[in-house]
């Protein structure tokens, strides 16, 4: 088993760094099989997918009337995700626009799940904001829930 946890961000844009601990909590978990990176940028993802069985990548989302701190997880498909689906990222080019240039290049892994935290705040120099900081644990249990049962 190659199970693969992602967490994309940037710590010192407010909520945008949600990935990056949500990523570390995990890696504390010591959980067997299961290798741990963290990413400033979604690119990154094409160079790192290919190779792994099973990958969660989590990051911060913005979505129309999305409940900051609440977590969503979409398990991608063989069909292309929708445009929306960006908001799943915080980021210019996100989360959605890698998984589809690695879906092209040929690089996904068998399984791919995205676990977005709603952001409230992205600003250079902010804190996290309470509800993303209050729904970190629940961000955790589903970066875990959708990984192979082997490795919980």
């Amino acid at each position: 088993m190659s199970a693969l946890v992602v967490g994309i961000g940037n710590r010192s844009r407010g909520d945008d760094g949600v990935g990056p601990l949500v990523a570390a909590r995990v890696a504390e978990l010591g959980l067997p099989g299961v290798e741990v990176v963290t990413y400033d940028e979604p690119l990154a993802l094409v160079e790192h997918l290919a190779g792994h069985d099973d990958v969660v990548v989590v990051d911060a989302a913005r979505s129309r009337g999305g409940r900051p701190g609440a977590v969503r997880v979409v398990r991608v498909g063989a069909a292309p995700l929708p445009r929306d689906a960006a908001a799943l990222g915080s980021h210019g080019l996100g989360v959605a626009d890698a998984v589809e240039l690695a879906r092209a290049l040929g690089r996904l892994p068998r399984r791919l799940t995205l676990v977005g935290v709603e952001a409230l705040v992205i600003e250079l120099g902010a804190p996290l904001s309470e509800p993303v900081r209050d729904g970190l644990d629940a961000a955790v249990d589903a970066v875990v829930a959708a990984l192979p049962a082997a490795a919980r």
